[in-house]
C-alpha cells in the first residue's frame, strides 16, 4: 500500500459502502482497517466495505469459482465478515458493469451466503437480485416482543409495530441478529427501520426488506408472487416472495465518488 489504497463510495437506498477493488487478491482487509475506513469522522464513512476480488483468489469464494468469477467480500462497519448484503450486492454489481468487468444484464456473483443471480439494468437503472430462498424459523424474543425469524443468508428477526416513527432511537439487546421493525401502510406496502448486526441503525437493509416482506406475508396471508413496496429511511425497495420460496429484491445502486486513501493515513 505504499502508493495508497484505491476506493469508490456507493450506496443502495442510502445504505452506504466503501468499495475496494482487489483484482489480484492481495489486499489484507483486517477488521481494524475496515473500522477505520467506515469511521464517519476520521475515515471515509460507511455502513460496510465491499472488497471486489476474483472468487478463485479468496478462500471463502474458491468453492464457487466455477460458478461465479467474482466474490463479494462484505464486511460490516465493525470489521466482522457477513454472509450477504442485499443493498451491497447491487452496488457491487453496478461497479463491475460501470468499470467494464462484466456486461449489463444477468450475472452470477459469489457471496458467503452462496451464489446469487443479479440482473443489472443498463445505465443507472435498477438492479434486481435473486436472494435465494427464505428460511422461516421459530419465533424469537426481541426485548419482550415476539419476532418472526427469517434467514436470508444472514439472520433476521422481524417485529410488527403500529408506527416505526414512534420507536425513537433504535436500540436492541439482540446484537446477534438483524432486527427489522415493520409498519403496515397498505396490503402491499410496508415501512421499515432496521438495527443491523455489527453496524447499528442504518438507512436501509436489503436482506432486511426481504425478511420483512416474508414475515408480513405470513402474518397477513398475502399470496406469494405479490410485489411489495418497502419504504425505508433511505428510499424505496421492491420485493417479491415467489412460490418457490426465493425472494427477488429490486432497487437502486449508486456509485458517487472514487479516489485514493493516502499511504500515510494507512500506516498511521
Amino acid at each position: 500500500m505504499t502508493s495508497g489504497l484505491r476506493f469508490l463510495k456507493g450506496h443502495g437506498t442510502e445504505n452506504d459502502f466503501v468499495v475496494l477493488p482487489d483484482p489480484d487478491g492481495t489486499l489484507a482487509l483486517t477488521p481494524e482497517l475496515v473500522q477505520r475506513l467506515c469511521d464517519r469522522r476520521a475515515g471515509l464513512g460507511a455502513d460496510g466495505v465491499l472488497r471486489v476480488v476474483p472468487s478463485a483468489l479468496e478462500p471463502d469464494g474458491a468453492p464457487y469459482a466455477d460458478q461465479a468469477r467474482w466474490f463479494m467480500d462484505y464486511r460490516n462497519a465493525d470489521g466482522s465478515a457477513a454472509e450477504m448484503c442485499g443493498n451491497g450486492i447491487r452496488v457491487y454489481a453496478r461497479y463491475l458493469v460501470q468499470t467494464g468487468l462484466v456486461r449489463a444484464g444477468a450475472l452470477r456473483l459469489a457471496t458467503r451466503g452462496g451464489v446469487k443471480q443479479v440482473d443489472v439494468s443498463p445505465g443507472d437503472g435498477p438492479v434486481t437480485v435473486d436472494m435465494g430462498p427464505a428460511a422461516v424459523g421459530e419465533p424469537v424474543d426481541v426485548d419482550g416482543a415476539q419476532a418472526t425469524s427469517v434467514g436470508m443468508g444472514n439472520p433476521h428477526a422481524v417485529v410488527h409495530v403500529d408506527s416505526v416513527a414512534a420507536l425513537g432511537e433504535l436500540r436492541t439487546s439482540r446484537l446477534d441478529l438483524n432486527v427489522e421493525y415493520v409498519e403496515d401502510l397498505s396490503p402491499t406496502a410496508i415501512r421499515m427501520r432496521v438495527h443491523e448486526r455489527g453496524v447499528g441503525e442504518t438507512r436501509s437493509c436489503g436482506t432486511g426488506a426481504c425478511a420483512a416482506v416474508v414475515a408480513t406475508s405470513l402474518r397477513t396471508g398475502t399470496p406469494r408472487g405479490t410485489e411489495y413496496t418497502v419504504e425505508v429511511p433511505g428510499g424505496t425497495l421492491l420485493v417479491v416472495w415467489r412460490e418457490d420460496d426465493t425472494v427477488l429484491l429490486t432497487g437502486p445502486a449508486v456509485l458517487l465518488a472514487e479516489g485514493t486513501v493516502s499511504a500515510q493515513w494507512l500506516t498511521a
